[in-house]
């Protein structure tokens, strides 16, 4: 009996033997004959582990080779700091830092010597967006909110998660381009309306935009303002693109366009060439809907809000947008072009103080509210962003993180392994909404309640009052340098830079 299970195991083993040495075989014999890849021609089959290692360097780079300052878009530092945030362990290390401050573009606050008593703090009050110049303005109660991240780009679970973190935070949440799902009101959260150029969500039959539709969004009482996207920090000049991949039936169905194909959106709003024409869409939208309407842009120089101002001055205030989302060009995306994401655009460093600067001189600054947008996913980032003007702050991978993202880098594959950016049901599993609503909460509640902090270190009893001369920026020779000497307050109704 037992010989002849020697026999058995000793045929099963060749046979194995057999179909593998047939599979090098035909792998060999591909290798050598292909024409696309010179590695596998010159070294068939055993060049495959040059792709499989490569394919696994980004893995290995971030948890074994990299410290935890060297990682982009984001090191393990930052990534560290958003967890513990999400996680409500606080922003608590020890030792001391490993942030290098003598690197140029360190942020580094002014500390009060005689910082704000707790007793003497005040809450950071809330600000209103539209007040006088539409009938139902918005009171934005948090400083820190969502920024927009489609339903396509991102799952339903991640989107169930991101509505009801909202709502137990009180901060808003962004539909992004791809229009207004029942799982972004699931949670009862404050929602931002974004009008990309597809028109998704208020789109007519023909691909332009629906008045009827508009109107339709804005009687749901959570939409509390409308989101006129002129262009993305990742890519300026290009629509969204959302592989076919990751358009689901489902995802189709609320766009309006064929399932399993790429939905590519127009480089711009084909009704909106320049900038009186914004103006007039603003203007459209804000009387069909009554809410607050806003713009989110990049910017690139300074000709485009010296023309918004002159416009907005010679046609009046109720033309002007409600609020202007300023997205730095290092801002993210789940896919987008290369050549778009490392080159085009000013970083949000210094897009935001030309665009406050460009409001004071014009004396619009009162009328429109500023929201800030481009990898400020930490206290200290929103902080300067505050300092700089902005009354408010927008992340999106900020909460991507709360809810689990590791930064893999497959956003634009459906491959996400932690679920937040795949429609693999198997993926999504991992994404408790129950336990992720959580951390989305505790994120935001996190960073508003750390810029609080900075400001009273700061000797500021609120948030909202941070000023320039509160931060200093490292520059090259390793001396830090006041914010308000590198960009000075502009007096009102001066002369603008040119570009």
């Amino acid at each position: 009996m037992s010989g002849m299970l020697g026999v058995v195991s000793y045929g099963l083993g060749t046979l194995i033997g057999f179909v593998l040495l047939a599979f090098l075989v035909i792998v060999f014999i591909q290798d050598i004959t292909q024409k696309k890849h010179t590695v596998l021609r010159n070294y068939p089959v055993i060049g495959h582990l040059r792709y499989f290692l490569e394919k696994q360097g980004e893995y290995f780079r971030q948890y074994f080779f990299m410290n935890d300052r060297e990682e982009l878009p984001f090191n393990r530092a930052t990534r560290g700091w958003v967890y513990r945030l999400a996680k409500a362990e606080g922003g608590l290390i020890g030792f001391g830092s490993t942030n290098n401050t003598n690197e140029p573009g360190s942020i580094l606050f002014v500390n009060h010597p005689f910082p704000v008593l707790e007793e003497d703090r005040l809450p950071t009050p809330p600000l209103a967006i539209g007040e006088d110049f539409c009938r139902e303005p918005f009171l934005g109660r948090s400083v820190v909110n969502i920024s927009g991240m489609s339903f396509g780009a991102i799952s339903e679970p991640a989107v169930r998660a991101l509505s009801r973190g909202a709502a137990l935070a009180g901060c808003w949440m962004d539909t992004g381009e791809g229009g207004l799902s029942s799982f972004h009101l699931e949670g009862g959260c404050d929602v931002v309306m974004q009008i990309g150029t597809a028109n998704y969500g208020v789109r007519a039959a023909d691909g332009s935009f629906s008045r009827e539709r508009a109107k339709e969004v804005a009687a749901i009482p959570q939409v509390k303002a409308f989101e006129i996207k002129l262009s993305q920090g990742a890519k300026p000049g290009k629509g969204g693109v959302l592989p076919g991949a990751k358009v689901t039936e489902q995802i189709a169905s609320i766009r309006g366009i064929p399932p399993l194909q790429d939905s590519i959106s127009p480089n711009r709003h084909r009704d909106v060439a320049n900038v009186d024409q914004l103006l007039d869409k603003i203007a459209l939208v804000r009387d069909l809907t009554g809410k607050p309407v806003g713009v989110k842009t990049a910017i690139g120089g300074w000709q485009f809000m010296n023309e918004l101002c002159d416009a907005i001055q010679r046609r009046g205030l109720e033309y002007a947008p409600d609020f202007l989302v300023i997205d730095g060009g290092e801002g993210g995306s789940g896919a987008a072009p290369q050549a778009l994401m490392d080159h085009m655009a000013l970083p949000i460093a210094e897009a935001l103080p030309r665009v406050v600067d460009s409001l004071i001189e014009s004396g619009l600054r009162k009328r429109i509210r500023v929201i800030a947008a481009g990898r400020l996913v930490t206290p200290a980032k929103a902080a300067w962003a505050l300092c700089v003007g902005a009354d408010f702050v927008n992340t999106a991978r900020g909460f991507m993180f709360s809810l689990g993202c590791i930064q893999a880098l497959r956003c634009h594959q459906n491959t996400c392994p932690t679920g937040v950016t795949t429609h693999n049901p198997r993926l999504q599993r991992g994404l408790v909404v129950e336990e992720k609503r959580l951390r989305v909460a505790n994120y935001a509640t996190g960073m508003n309640k750390e810029i609080d902090m900075i400001a009273h270190s700061c000797g500021c009893r609120h948030a909202r009052d941070l000023k320039r001369e509160h931060v200093r920026i490292v520059q090259t020779a390793g001396h830090s340098t006041a914010l308000n000497i590198l960009y000075p307050y502009p007096e009102p109704n001066t002369k603008r830079k040119a570009a």
